[in-house]
């Protein structure tokens, strides 16, 4: 599938590091270091604007790597970019560690997956099917 993109970064366009990889890295576009402090949030952006094909989505998630080492996550995870949003792609990222995490330019700092999705239509009912779990969640499929 091809996806328009319009790259106003210095960097390469996000790419698949693997064959089998489902996200691309997303780059921190920014004129100066962002300093984020324990619990601070920040919006970085990345440079890029894409045009998705209607039934399709870009989802915004951390990447395991920074949040394992140093606690850095995309805040509302997973972010969504829709397909009939043209604006720059900016990455909520918190700081979820107890010490201040420095973003540099160019720094690898989320990835997005493009995802196919249906729209719906509700169909109101009196009462659901029946399965074997139930209304049982939270945990109530195992230990």
């Amino acid at each position: 599938m091809k996806v328009k993109i319009i790259n106003k970064s210095s960097h390469n366009l996000p790419n698949y590091e693997t064959e089998a990889s489902a996200g691309m890295d997303l780059r921190a576009n920014i004129s100066e270091a962002v300093t984020l402090k324990p619990l601070e949030r920040a919006i970085v952006k990345t440079g890029l604007f894409i045009e998705l094909p209607v039934g399709f989505e870009a989802q915004v998630r951390p990447r395991s790597g920074l949040a394992a080492k140093k606690g850095i996550t995309v805040l509302n995870s997973p972010g969504t970019i829709d397909a009939d949003y043209r604006g720059e792609i900016g990455i909520i990222l918190v700081n979820l560690s107890n010490e201040e995490y420095t973003i540099e330019n160019g720094e690898r700092i989320a990835q997005m997956v493009i995802a196919k999705h249906e729209h719906i239509s509700w169909q109101e009912v009196e009462v659901l099917g029946e399965t074997t779990r139930g209304a049982g969640g939270f945990g109530s499929t195992g230990k």
